[in-house]
């Protein structure tokens, strides 16, 4: 025959369950803050009008129009429009357009950690602080077109070979003439 040996349990001492379930809830409302404040910083990209088809890829280069200021209101970009290579881009501005859509525009937020960081932006024409260290971007983005940098090189490469073709019909003509 087995005996079993009992072993008495301890009554719980009056508001030790509350204190075991506060503490509980403690650890879990660090973990939570502790998460929260080491979160890695993000890209804000607010739709104004929604764009149709495919997104861009990092391999692309895109046509936009686009206002850039600071989190102040002072404009740095004024509106103007323009080519951008994907992967030359600061990492917040490509993680924006990553979501967009040919024919969108768009409000985006850029934190400075996913801009140009602690380091000063000079204007390249004054060389007055253009953009100051650590500033969060705003930016108002239209995303006209975009094409692949292999369509690009090759529309490139093909409007080298007109020029050298009128060149070359130019100087034929010329020789010819009195």
């Amino acid at each position: 025959m087995t005996e079993v040996t009992r072993v008495p349990l301890q009554p719980i001492a009056k508001g030790a369950l509350a204190k075991l379930w506060l503490g509980v809830l403690a650890v879990a409302i660090a973990a939570a803050g502790l998460a929260w404040f080491t979160l890695p910083p993000s890209v804000k990209v607010e739709t104004l009008v929604a764009g149709k088809g495919p997104s861009p890829t990092m391999e692309d280069i895109v046509l936009v129009k686009m206002k850039g200021t600071l989190a102040d209101g002072k404009v740095f970009q004024p509106e103007a429009q323009g080519p951008l290579d994907m992967s030359t881009v600061i990492p917040g501005f490509s993680k924006a357009l990553l979501k967009m859509q040919k024919g969108g525009k768009y409000k985006v937020e850029i934190p400075s950690e996913l801009g140009y960081g602690k380091q000063d932006q000079p204007d390249p024409q004054t060389g007055k602080v253009l953009i100051p260290g650590g500033s969060d971007l705003k930016f108002e983005i239209e995303l006209v077109d975009f094409r692949s940098r292999a369509e690009i090189e090759a529309q490139q490469r093909m409007m080298q070979q007109l020029q050298q073709m009128q060149e070359q019909q130019q100087q034929k003509g010329g020789a010819k003439a009195p």
